[in-house]
Parts: C-alpha cells; sequence; structure tokens
C-alpha cells in the first residue's frame, strides 16, 4: 500500500527505498517489509520499470542502458509527492548512490541510510548535521578503503553526522538471500544497528 502524502505521525518516519543495479528484487520488498514492522512507513520505488538482474555485472548493464540522467530523473519523480514531510532517504548499493544524490539536495531530509554503496559528494554541498549511517562489507571491491575514507571526511566537511560500519568478509551486497554476496551474520547485524539508527532520528 502507498505511503499517504500527509503529514507522517510522531515518530512514524517516511522512508524511500532505493534498489540495488539488481532492480526491485524481493530482498528489497523484505527489506521494507522490516522497516514498516518497526513502524515506519515506505515507499519502494522501481527505477528500473520491472526489470531485475541476477548478478552486480548484469545488473550495470541496465542501469547504462536506461542512463544516470534518466535513472535520476525517475528517483525525484519518484520521492516529489513526499518530499514535504521531511523523507529518510535510504538505498542498496546503487540505490545508496540515489539516496545519497537526493538527500544531500533535500533541505527537509531527515537522515541517510546507506547498504553497501554512497556516491560522490557535489562541490559546496552542505547539510546541517544530517544523521548519515554506511554498512559496507570489508573490503568491498566498488568501495575501497581510500574511497570510502575520502568520502567520510567529504561527509563530515558537509556538515553530516556520519557513522560507517564495515562486516569483515562479507559479500559486497550481503543482505540479499538471493545473491550469492549473503552473509547472514552480517545482514542481520546491519539490520539491527540500521533500525537503532532510525529509531533515535
Amino acid at each position: 500500500m502507498p505511503a499517504s502524502s500527509e503529514p507522517a505521525t510522531s515518530g512514524v518516519l517516511t522512508i524511500v527505498l532505493f534498489h540495488s543495479v539488481c532492480g526491485l528484487r524481493p530482498a528489497v520488498h523484505s527489506a521494507a517489509d522490516r522497516l514498516r514492522a518497526a513502524g515506519h512507513e515506505v515507499i519502494v520505488p522501481d527505477l528500473f520499470d520491472g526489470r531485475t538482474a541476477d548478478s552486480v555485472p548484469d545488473g550495470i548493464l541496465i542501469k547504462d542502458e536506461i542512463g544516470k540522467e534518466e535513472l535520476l530523473k525517475r528517483a525525484i519523480t519518484a520521492v516529489a509527492p513526499y518530499s514535504e514531510r521531511g523523507l529518510v532517504y535510504a538505498g542498496f548499493s546503487f540505490g545508496g548512490a540515489v539516496a545519497q544524490n537526493l538527500a544531500l539536495g533535500d533541505e527537509k531530509a531527515r537522515g541517510l541510510l546507506l547498504m553497501h554503496g554512497t556516491s560522490d559528494i557535489a562541490e559546496g554541498a552542505v547539510v546541517d548535521e544530517l544523521p548519515v549511517q554506511l554498512h559496507v562489507a570489508d573490503p568491498d571491491p566498488f568501495e575501497p578503503h581510500d574511497w570510502l575514507t575520502a568520502w567520510y571526511l567529504q561527509m563530515r566537511r558537509a556538515g553530516a553526522d556520519v557513522e560507517v560500519f564495515r562486516y569483515a568478509g562479507a559479500g559486497h551486497l550481503f543482505t540479499d538471500p538471493d545473491l550469492p554476496d549473503y552473509d547472514a551474520e552480517a545482514a542481520e547485524s546491519a539490520w539491527k544497528v540500521a533500525l537503532g539508527f532510525l529509531a533515535e532520528i
């Protein structure tokens, strides 16, 4: 059921959750259900119009075919009816990059939850102590240590309140039970911390 565009009740967050390059897979719906069970309203846009992939390389082909500008346009269109509420942006890998880009451009954003992915930070980006939490594999071929260190420092300079949690030995998309990267222990640990993060916003 879609979230209402009316203001959320006290204590309830409206979260927009973006899928990875593998598309809107069952794991994304399961994650949304987990967030709803914690009392939040969740919007789950499908930026790929129903297309999914069983691997990151196949998903990248879909992403590149649609194109960065079109995907950003779709994301903005999906969140526009709810943006006045003050959204928490969240996403998996590529979806995390989308969430980050939107959150840093939304002065009403209430939080940013990143699972497996980050994005470049626009020069001059400024936020007012935006709560940000990142969960990432260690090591992660898509999020190397040097990149993450630079990303963290840039986010802090932009004014974000950032936490980073690394999961040794986990695969890149370690929260998706249907992909080879899945790590049950890391996934449950990440979700426990993430739900605590959301509860404090």
